[in-house]
């Protein structure tokens, strides 16, 4: 292994490139192959869970892919609430890294801020995940990290590129104008696009119409600024300079595949009636024809990433995926969707231009690369994103076509991914101090959770959650045999996953009729799966009430609000919910089983600790992992209710449901062998 320097993000066992050219040297590079086995114990550093055939099951908990799924995306949502609340790195940082001993992040002071397109990927996430979970919370971050951009990213009003978004920064820069070490005052045209389209379903929302009026200034500028493309140029260039338009080489570069994104955003303004449709519709027409003869024709998916030179020999994934997603989810606006989507698929699966690794029977794909180097690390550091855009899309094509093969390929690489969350101390980018926000806080998440939308089997069973929508969904509520939600349009197909049977389905207050498809108003209803489909086509209030199930639990994760790794808790916390006897409870790093902070015994040899709730609440349960090699207990009990016990065997999660339905004020956890004992996501009710 050669030492190099970090100077771009091409990386390929020591050699680092930027543009194509040998930054170190060594011996001369031999062609990628293009998939090799790599059947390696540990992911991220965490050790393997695979089944009888030896194929890779999900991790934290083998046995439950709801859950795990699950822990991917909220884990991830848990430090960027704890980010929004303290160090707010997102908005400053793209790139950080964490101490590996007390998981504090600390940023990285010499990497580009991906700014724009963060957000634009961190709308795709949260949009869904405030449909999945109804935590406002969630709309509090983006709007304000949405905010944030529009009134320090934007390009003056007199440029050519008029107040769109740059799209990036220097790290650490308040004010974003472009990233220095490629030039100052620049921008990308495809993600001024994909930007634009996070705006607008931004504005569908949260109705808030200046989204709407960001959407459209990003719309009016890629249409004065199209041209006409070829082979070597297309319709935009990569980058330029925001002031005149220039692309004048270097950095600047007259091509990208990625086109689609700005057709997203045509094609929802269109859709909607807003802005210049006209000039939307002739822009979109002109531009896919040239996606069509040009990209799709040839695989020339180039022109991506925000931190490298342009070169037409560096392929990237994120085009072509990006594509087939979007085509799989409206083949109403492509007749060949089913062969392009396809086309796509496989092409990143067998190109040579970057390596991919079979991991146990899980297909793990890398970045970018031209054929001899690559981004980035091998599996077991990272990629988890760019895996999970392709299992996202190969489960979408399982829903649209129901070949099961691209199920099974879709599920082993979603397990992979799984291997990432939170921040696992085994894993790291190719480059020394530098983790993505991009990747594992937006990216990742957001395409993860596209597997419950196409595989709703998939999901949790014991809850109740809005999986999917061709809709924006601007309003949920869960409650125990309940769900209610609203949407933006007053027609959209919905599937949701109940833990309940559905006995009165309505939209705006009418009665649906149950249905055998959807190919008329109604829903469908499968008793096997409890999955639940509707077909609304006149109303944006749907209401399902029924019997049984759950009711929906509130947490305390033990990051929100964060407290340094070894606090002993004492006193109130979260104020106002748990008062913490003192010296018995600290704070535990992100380890065994959880990806972030949890709470372990300050004395685990004592056997014996409580806490009391500052009012009366229903304990619900907690979840705890057994690090130790030998079994453990958990004994609960309260003086109000009936004493519980559960055993832990050595190396399990265990989610602990207590069933009780009666608040109390005391709970009392007695352990016979703690001390490998971590607990998090305590549940507790109100009611």
């Amino acid at each position: 292994m050669k030492t190099c320097w970090r100077i771009g993000r091409w990386v390929v066992f020591g050699f680092l490139m930027i543009g194509g050219s040998m930054l170190c040297g060594g011996q001369a590079q031999k062609p990628i192959v293009a998939v090799s086995d790599l059947n390696v114990p540990t992911i991220a550093g965490r050790a393997v869970n695979l089944d009888a055939e030896g194929k890779l099951l999900p991790w934290p908990m083998a046995d439950s892919t709801g859950y795990s799924y699950s822990a991917y995306f909220e884990s991830q949502w848990t430090i960027l609430w704890d980010q929004y609340n303290r160090q707010r790195l997102p908005y400053y940082y793209c790139c950080f890294d964490f101490d590996r001993t007390t998981y504090e992040m600390m940023p990285d002071p010499h990497w580009a801020n991906s700014t724009a397109y963060l957000r634009a990927m961190m709308e795709g996430f949260l949009e869904h995940l405030y449909a999945y979970s109804g935590d406002p919370r969630t709309l509090t971050f983006l709007e304000s990290f949405v905010d944030y951009e529009l009134e320090h990213g934007l390009t003056p009003k007199e440029y050519a590129w008029s107040e769109v978004p740059y799209t990036s920064a220097n790290p650490g820069a308040v004010r974003y104008s472009g990233w220095s070490n490629l030039g100052e005052d620049y921008l990308e045209p495809h993600v001024v696009g994909e930007d634009g389209y996070g705006y607008l379903r931004l504005y569908e929302l949260t109705g808030n119409t200046k989204y709407l009026r960001a959407a459209i200034r990003c719309a009016d500028a890629l249409v004065k600024n199209v041209a006409v493309g070829d082979a070597t140029h297309s319709p935009w260039p990569v980058r330029l300079y925001a002031r005149d338009g220039k692309a004048p080489g270097g950095a600047m570069g007259p091509y990208s595949a990625n086109v689609i994104e700005p057709i997203m955003l045509f094609d929802e303004l269109v859709r909607i009636g807003q802005g210049d449709v006209a000039g939307y519709k002739k822009t979109r027409a002109d531009v896919w024809e040239w996606f069509k003869q040009y990209p799709l024709a040839t695989n020339t998916w180039v022109g991506y990433f925000e931190d490298t030179v342009p070169s037409m020999g560096n392929m990237n994934q994120v085009i072509p995926l990006e594509f087939g997603r979007y085509v799989l989810l409206h083949p109403e606006l492509d007749p060949d969707w089913k062969e392009h989507a396809h086309q796509v698929i496989e092409w990143v699966k067998t190109t040579q231009k970057w390596p991919k690794f079979m991991v146990h029977g899980a297909l793990i794909t890398t970045e970018q690369g031209n054929g001899i180097n690559y981004c980035c690390n091998d599996p077991g550091q990272c990629c988890d994103d760019h895996t999970a855009r392709l299992a996202a899309v190969e489960a979408l094509y399982y829903a649209k076509t129901g070949d099961a093969k691209y199920r099974e390929a879709a599920y082993r690489s979603f397990n992979w991914a799984t291997y990432f969350q939170g921040l696992p101390g085994g894993a790291h980018s190719p480059f020394a101090g530098q983790w993505w926000f991009t990747d594992e806080f937006a990216d990742g998440p957001r395409r993860m959770m596209d597997a419950y939308w196409a595989v709703p089997e998939w999901a949790p069973e014991d809850e109740s959650h809005l999986l999917g929508s061709s809709s924006v969904v601007t309003k949920v509520h869960y409650a125990k045999g309940s769900v209610t939600y609203s949407t933006f349009d007053s027609e959209s197909l919905d599937v949701l996953r109940l833990d309940f049977k559905p006995e009165f389905i309505t939209a705006d207050g009418r009665a649906l009729t149950a249905r055998k498809n959807l190919e008329s108003e109604g829903y469908v209803w499968d008793e096997k799966t409890h999955v639940l489909r509707i077909h609304h086509t006149t109303a944006k209030n749907i209401d399902v009430q029924g019997q049984g199930g759950n009711a929906v639990p509130l947490y305390v994760t033990f990051d929100d609000p964060h407290m340094a790794a070894g606090t002993v808790l004492s006193g109130q916390y979260p104020s106002g919910v748990i008062e913490w006897s003192e010296d018995q409870w600290q704070i535990h790093v992100p380890g065994g089983d959880f990806g972030t902070f949890n709470l372990a015994l300050a004395d685990a040899k004592s056997g014996k600790a409580q806490f009391r709730f500052y009012s009366p609440r229903i304990f619900v349960g907690v979840d705890v992992y057994n690090g130790s090699k030998v079994e453990s207990t958990v004994t609960v009990h309260s003086p109000e209710l009936r004493e519980m016990i559960y055993t832990v065997k050595p190396g399990e999660l265990k989610r602990i449901r207590t069933g009780w339905e009666d608040p109390s004020s005391t709970i009392f956890v007695e352990t016979t062998n703690g001390e490998g004992l971590q607990f998090d996501n305590l549940a507790y009710r109100v009611d």
